[in-house]
C-alpha cells in the first residue's frame, strides 16, 4: 500500500514538471520573461582584448543591430552639423596653450629623453591604436597622453551603449620636430611652422580608419566618424582640449588644454 502511494507522489510530480506553466509561472510571466530577455540590451563583454561579440544589441532608438557578420551596418549618431564649421578652433590660441604646458621643441629623437618636461610614450593599448608615424615621435606630455586615453575610451564606451563593439580609434600624428614639420609642409597644406605638435601636447585621429578587430562584422564609417565627433565635442564642451576638424589630411587634430574653462578660448 505505501508503496503504491509513493509511486503516485512520484508520477504526479513528474507531471508537474512537464506543465511548466501550470507548476512554474504563469503564461503571462512566461511571455513577460521571453519578451525582457529578448529586448535587453546584452552586456558589453571583453572590452579589452575585442573579441567579437555575437548576442544582438538594441541601439537608444530600439533598432535592433543583428548578431553574425556586419556589413556596413548603421547606428544611431548625434548629428552636430558640418563638423568643419563645429571643429575650427584657432591655431593662436592653441599654440599659446601648448606653449604654457607643453615641452621646448626638440630637434631629434634622442632628444626626447631629456626634455623640460617629461613625455609619456605613446604605444598601441586597448585604448586606442597608433599608426605607422612617418612625420612624428610616439611622445606625449603627461596630460595630453591622459586625454588621448580619455577619448579612446569615451569612444569605445559610446559604441557599446549603442551595441557596438571591436573598434578603437587610430592614431596619425604625435611629437613633431621643426624638421619634420618643414618635411611635412611639403605634402600638407594643413601643417604650419607654428605648430602645436612641437610641443608634446597635440595629437590627430583619423576620421576615415579605424581599429577593427572583426572585419566580417563593420560599422558604416560615416558613423564611427560622428561617434568620436561626439566624444569630442563633448571634451571640448568641458574645456579639456581645442579641436579642427582637417577634411584633406582625414583626422581631427587635437591639443589639450587643461584647467581651461569650457566658455574660456
Amino acid at each position: 500500500m505505501l508503496k503504491s502511494i509513493f509511486s503516485l507522489i512520484i508520477a504526479g510530480g513528474l507531471a508537474c514538471l512537464a506543465m511548466t506553466p501550470a507548476c512554474g509561472r504563469s503564461d503571462d510571466e512566461e511571455q513577460s520573461a521571453a519578451q525582457a530577455e529578448k529586448t535587453s540590451l546584452s552586456p558589453f563583454e571583453d572590452r579589452l582584448n575585442y573579441k567579437a561579440h555575437t548576442s544582438s544589441h538594441v541601439t537608444p532608438k530600439g533598432i535592433a543591430i543583428p548578431s553574425g557578420p556586419r556589413h556596413h551596418d548603421r547606428i544611431y549618431v548625434r548629428n552636430l552639423g558640418n563638423l568643419r564649421e563645429v571643429f575650427l578652433d584657432s591655431n593662436k590660441y592653441q599654440y599659446a596653450w601648448a606653449e604654457r604646458i607643453g615641452i621646448t621643441p626638440i630637434h631629434s629623437l634622442n632628444e626626447a629623453y631629456r626634455t623640460t618636461r617629461p613625455l609619456v610614450k605613446i604605444e598601441d593599448c586597448e585604448a586606442y591604436g597608433v599608426d605607422q608615424l612617418t612625420h612624428s615621435f610616439p611622445f606625449l606630455v603627461p596630460e595630453a597622453a591622459d586625454l588621448l586615453k580619455k577619448v579612446g575610451y569615451d569612444f569605445i564606451d559610446t559604441l557599446a551603449r549603442r551595441g557596438v563593439d571591436g573598434y578603437k580609434i587610430k592614431v596619425t600624428s604625435l611629437l613633431r620636430t621643426p624638421a619634420t614639420v618643414k618635411s611635412l609642409r611639403r605634402r600638407n597644406v594643413n601643417a604650419t611652422d607654428s605648430s602645436t605638435h612641437q610641443f608634446g601636447t597635440t595629437f590627430d585621429l583619423s576620421w576615415s580608419n579605424f581599429i577593427c578587430a572583426d572585419s566580417t562584422r563593420t560599422i558604416h564609417e560615416g558613423d564611427l566618424k560622428n561617434v568620436l565627433a561626439e566624444v569630442l565635442y563633448n571634451l571640448r564642451r568641458q574645456g579639456k582640449c581645442m579641436v579642427v576638424f582637417e577634411r584633406k589630411t582625414a583626422c581631427f587634430h587635437i591639443t589639450v588644454t587643461p584647467g581651461r574653462k569650457p566658455d574660456e578660448i
